[in-house]
């Protein structure tokens, strides 16, 4: 993929991606990257591209074909105005910063800017990613493939078109690598309870946590049948899920109300 890119922020998340891209045929030579810390920076140069500490810095012959914005939501309007005389020129902004509109990019780059907006989680770190795209209407099909290429470097994508929706995915798979560890460990804790030494309740919780999720990737039957399929009548796992699925106080609502609350708050801060 010949493309020139500038990814501003080079972190846990940058340095994922930057390293999915290159390991995907990204030319490192046409990628420049802007991160204050200069461990990041050594980082990106190892890699083989140019690192700087700031906009400042930036070659004056360089124009990329797309702005990657993977800095914190705390700072995002910090820096956005710096990167304006490039929007200007045509490159498409990709942004992955979380409760971060559209309508904020728009106002520093312009209305006729095109931006996409991208919820990522925590999995893209070890490239095992759930991305979800918004694209405003000015980002082409062009742009789009070359968002989506990008992305799938380090997980997978889907997209929507309503930007509404990013609230319920941020309640749904970008907080939802948290509510899987804390699954892991209170399946850790619990198999302590019941007289597990700690080191092997915890590895017996994270493989089966693990384990688990490859399967229903994998397999062509739904989640629901794939739990049906071991929990035999008056056995072991149908005694778990009876509490589990307890209509008032198992799961399912437990969930519902944790998306919920996730969802409300994505809206609060966007």
């Amino acid at each position: 993929m010949s493309l020139s890119l500038l990814l501003i922020g080079s972190g846990k998340m940058g340095q994922a991606m930057l390293g999915g891209w290159i390991e995907n045929g990204l030319e490192p030579a046409g990628i420049v990257v802007i991160d204050p810390n200069t461990e990041n920076l050594a980082y990106a140069s190892d890699l083989g591209c140019t690192g700087i500490g700031s906009a400042e810095d930036i070659p004056g012959e360089f124009q990329p074909d797309i702005i990657v914005l993977a800095v914190k939501p705390q700072i995002i309007k910090d820096v956005l105005g710096t990167f304006r005389k490039l929007t200007d020129k045509g490159s498409l902004v990709i942004s992955i910063a979380a409760g971060t509109r559209i309508s904020t990019f728009e106002e520093a780059f312009g209305k006729s800017a095109a931006i996409i907006r991208v919820m990522p989680n925590t999995p893209a770190a070890v490239h095992q990613g759930m991305m979800v795209c918004c694209p405003n209407p000015h980002a082409n099909a062009d742009q789009r493939k070359y968002c989506d290429q990008l992305m799938q470097a380090i997980g997978e994508v889907a997209w929507i078109e309503d930007e509404g929706l990013m609230d319920a995915v941020t309640g749904v798979s970008g907080s939802g690598p948290a509510y899987i560890f804390y699954m892991i460990e209170a399946m850790a804790a619990a198999g302590v309870e019941a007289g597990l030494p700690e080191e092997l309740a915890v590895k017996l919780a994270q493989e089966t946590v693990a384990g688990a999720g490859a399967l229903a990737r994998q397999s062509t039957e739904t989640a629901a049948q794939l739990r049906k399929n071991v929990t035999s009548p008056n056995g072991t796992t149908a005694a778990g899920l009876a509490v589990l699925m307890d209509e008032k106080k198992g799961l399912g609502p437990l969930m519902t109300e944790t998306v919920a609350a996730a969802t409300n708050r994505s809206k609060e801060l966007g």
